[in-house]
């Protein structure tokens, strides 16, 4: 070719020249353009919009500057700016497409510029100036498209006719011009939008700096605004809302108390108290589904726990304590937590405490007041006062609890007894039951005790049979025990370990204790002379050995027990004589029992009628 952008030694001149002139504000305008496109992205992909305008423009330019349609050293400015304008629409839009970014790059890695978007109302669909705009781009792009149809098929004809080339030469100028037309409006819009973008992040901004006021910096405010009393005319900080809402609710001002509350809440503070008031006071004014529903909505919006925590407490019974649950399990540390899980078990909202029922609360409370340590509790509470309150409840129901945690104190007890028949067991239950079962050994089912006929007065049911029997020939071996407490919730097993021999002497001891005015009977049903030691005799499976002195003098005489009988343990053999002759001038016997495991009686003194 002879002339335009093919002569050899004038293009790339041409174009450095253009480059200088173009090149600084052209890509500094690509770049701005997309910023906002990247910015506006929720409404509508801008970025392809530009990037796919500018490629078509860019194409239709140095298709009418090789065809010498145009002069090119007065189309390279608009080249080099279209083909800026596309590499830089055409990367961002590729990064977005690449990240999933829904809101934009900048968004993504910008939190500011995401709840700037926010702010703007860019992300709210219900924007309809905005969605006009999207619309008539579209259009634009259309009709962009339908003129690059036109320039293609008028390309052909060229190509056959040469003619023609002038007419289509002046078409594809108007094209050109329509296309920097669409190109000053879209930058006037990106104009617009970054001075309402401006003024948007000075809010945030201003807004930013009052949410990050510390609690403690509120709760010295409340603390000196309650002392002042009265309510502030105008209130701005979050300490001046809450103040003014507890002067409304004491005042029976309801309507301007729930106002302040919601106040109090927009500035999503982490403090538990004002959340926790606000919604007694909603109860009472709309019922739990009302607060439970205001609740919802605040817990949606803000990020603060004591709202979702309180927002929680708002349900009923058994769903409230899995909510509860579920929060602590996601916020372990969340110290007021714990107190407030405390009163699910408490004897005040339940009438009456199983002894799982004190544990559970006595554990919670436990953990509450651990979080005391080095002032960890003051980061949750505005009103100190309620936090006084807190601990003081919670040291006082730990002391009326006392030892409650202490497992072994709280567990079944068996009590074997033995007859000639065989074993009977008595169970003691550490608090009211409304079942009780047993099992020998560690597997196979368990057995129900049943019932006695009578109500149980602390449960308001049948009583449950408190013994079962065993045959005199069970081996030594565990017995587990498990109840149901008032609730019907399962408690158990707890085995418990049985020896026969051990506990036949237990219980033959514990008889000989308790009835030791019956060791020794002087002449008796009328046999003078003689002394009967029949109950010892009975029950001397728990004897080792029996000493005793006469008229006081040393015990340096023994009776001599027949070996214990484990089948038949009561029985007195047949050819045995459980009393031995003294003389009249006996006036008194000191007996002494020392016991198979070891430990002796004290010294009992008979004294002769």
């Amino acid at each position: 070719m002879a002339g335009g952008i093919g002569m050899g030694g004038a293009a790339p001149s041409l174009i450095r020249a253009s480059l200088g002139r173009t090149g600084r504000w052209a890509s500094g305008v690509a770049f701005v353009g997309g910023f906002i496109s990247d910015i506006l992205t929720p409404l509508a992909p801008f970025a392809a919009y530009i990037a796919l305008v500018a490629a078509i423009a860019a194409a239709i330019i140095a298709i009418a500057i090789v065809l010498r349609l145009v002069l090119a050293a007065k189309a390279l400015p608009a080249l080099v700016f279209a083909s800026t304008a596309a590499a830089v629409a055409g990367g961002v839009f590729a990064i977005q497409k690449q990240t999933n970014s829904q809101n934009g790059l900048i968004a993504g890695l910008v939190p500011a510029v995401a709840e700037l978007q926010r702010s703007m109302g860019i992300v709210s669909a219900k924007v309809a100036k905005i969605e006009q705009t999207v619309t008539d781009t579209q259009k634009t792009v259309e009709t962009v498209k339908q003129s690059t149809d036109k320039v293609a098929q008028k390309t052909d004809e060229i190509a056959s006719v040469q003619q023609q080339q002038t007419a289509q030469g002046a078409e594809t100028q108007k094209t050109v011009e329509a296309v920097k037309q669409t190109a000053d409006t879209l930058a006037d819009t990106v104009a617009a939008g970054q001075q309402q973008q401006q003024a948007q992040a000075e809010k945030l901004q201003a807004t930013t700096e009052q949410i990050a006021v510390s609690i403690d910096t509120i709760a010295k405010g409340f603390a000196a605004l309650a002392a002042q009393g009265g309510a502030i005319a105008e209130p701005k900080r979050p300490d001046e809302f809450y103040h003014n809402a507890r002067v409304y609710e004491l005042s029976g001002d309801m309507l301007n108390a729930r106002r302040s509350y919601l106040a109090f809440a927009g500035f999503d503070v982490d403090a538990i108290d004002p959340y926790t008031r606000f919604a007694t006071l909603l109860r009472v004014q709309d019922g739990k589904a009302g607060a439970r529903e205001v609740f919802g909505a605040l817990a949606d919006k803000g990020k603060a726990l004591s709202i979702k925590l309180v927002h929680a407490l708002q349900f009923d019974d058994a769903q409230r304590l899995e909510k509860l649950n579920a929060f602590i399990a996601a916020n372990a540390d969340f110290a007021p937590a714990y107190f407030l899980l405390s009163q699910e078990f408490s004897e005040d909202r339940l009438g009456f405490q199983a002894l799982s029922d004190k544990r559970s609360e006595a554990t919670a409370l436990t953990r509450f007041l651990s979080y005391e340590k080095d002032g960890g509790l003051l980061k949750h509470f505005v009103d100190q006062t309620q936090l006084a309150d807190w601990l003081d409840r919670s040291r006082s129901r730990l002391a009326a609890l006392g030892d409650v945690l202490d497992a072994g104190r709280f567990a079944p007890t068996l009590t074997p007894m033995r007859s000639n028949q065989g074993w009977s067991m008595t169970i003691s239950i550490p608090e009211a039951a409304t079942g009780i079962s047993w099992r020998m050994g560690d597997s196979g089912p368990f057995t129900e005790t049943g019932f006695l006929a009578l109500n149980d007065q602390t449960t308001g049911k049948p009583m449950p049979n408190p013994s079962f029997e065993l045959p005199d020939s069970t081996a030594a071996g565990s017995i587990a025990i498990k109840y149901l407490d008032v609730r019907g919730r399962e408690t158990g097993p707890f085995d418990i370990r049985f020896d026969p021999e051990a506990a036949l002497q237990q219980g033959n001891k514990q008889i000989l204790d308790q009835f030791w005015t019956s060791w020794i009977a002087f002449d008796a049903s009328g046999n003078r002379g003689l002394v009967y030691f029949t109950q010892m005799l009975s029950y001397r499976c728990a004897i080792k050995a029996v000493h005793y002195g006469l008229n006081g003098a040393a015990l340096d005489k023994a009776i001599e027990m027949p070996p214990c009988d484990p089948k038949d343990p009561y029985a007195i053999p047949y050819e045995y004589q459980p009393y031995f002759k003294v003389a009249d001038s006996v006036k008194s016997m000191s007996v002494q029992v020392t016991y198979t495991d070891g430990t002796q009686s004290p010294v009992r003194e008979y004294i002769r009628q």
